[in-house]
């Protein structure tokens, strides 16, 4: 019965954190390649830390199951290899291995060199951002970031005042635009259509405002963008 406690008690934890996400900013809800990728790394360092967690409670469990009973030279023994075989090398092998698959992760999830790389910039101020393209020469749209849906994008971000952050969560992680220099992220829409981005970094009352929208276009709306058709 206790056990059953347990995993009534553990499900409805899970089932009312995830339902507070709200789903067009919820990165367990990818729509591109690089998301797709970040999710799987959620999903895995949360199957490990359970992991960790349920051996760490079963020692605690038997440790108070057997209480204050003697114990003798063989039994000190077998605690501390309990202790130290399971508690810290068996969490220390986990956390080794959780290690390694995110630097694994991490390393894919670089912008590397393809032919139908799609080249934008985003320069971010209090509280907007401003978008820029290669393929479209003096065309600038604010808050509104037009891509090709089904290819890579490389935006170069940066900031015109203070510290920001750009993120799109079903498209992939955040990265800082910072003034004076610039970073890369590459994103990818998997199917046209709206996806949300925010400005993930506090820098001051009115950050919670500087939203933007990452527009995806089919190949035909692309090619309209570019040409100046309206947005």
């Amino acid at each position: 019965m206790t056990g059953l406690r347990f995993r009534f008690v553990v499900l409805s934890g899970a089932a009312l954190a995830l339902g507070g996400c709200d789903a067009a900013l919820s990165s367990l809800d990818p729509a591109g390649p690089a998301a797709e990728v970040i999710a799987q790394l959620w999903w895995v360092m949360l199957a490990g830390g359970t992991i960790i967690f349920l051996m760490v409670m079963t020692l605690l469990a038997l440790s108070f199951r057997r209480g204050n009973e003697p114990r003798g030279p063989d039994g000190a023994a077998g605690e501390r290899l309990w202790i130290a075989g399971l508690g810290l090398g068996f969490s220390i092998t986990v956390l080794a291995a959780l290690l390694g698959y995110a630097l694994f992760v991490g390393e894919r999830l670089l912008p590397r060199s393809a032919p139908d790389v799609v080249a934008v910039s985003a320069e971010a101020r209090q509280w907007a951002w401003s978008f820029t393209y290669t393929d479209a020469p003096g065309r600038v749209t604010q808050d509104v970031l037009h891509i090709p849906a089904g290819r890579p994008v490389d935006v170069s971000i940066t900031s015109a005042d203070v510290v920001h952050s750009f993120w799109v969560p079903r498209l992939a992680g955040k990265l800082d635009a910072i003034p004076g220099h610039t970073n890369v992220l590459r994103i990818e829409a998997a199917t046209p259509g709206d996806y949300a981005g925010v400005g993930a970094e506090y820098n001051g009352p009115g950050y919670l405002g500087q939203v933007f929208t990452v527009r995806a276009h089919d190949e035909q709306g692309w090619q309209a963008f570019l040409a100046g058709g309206t947005p």
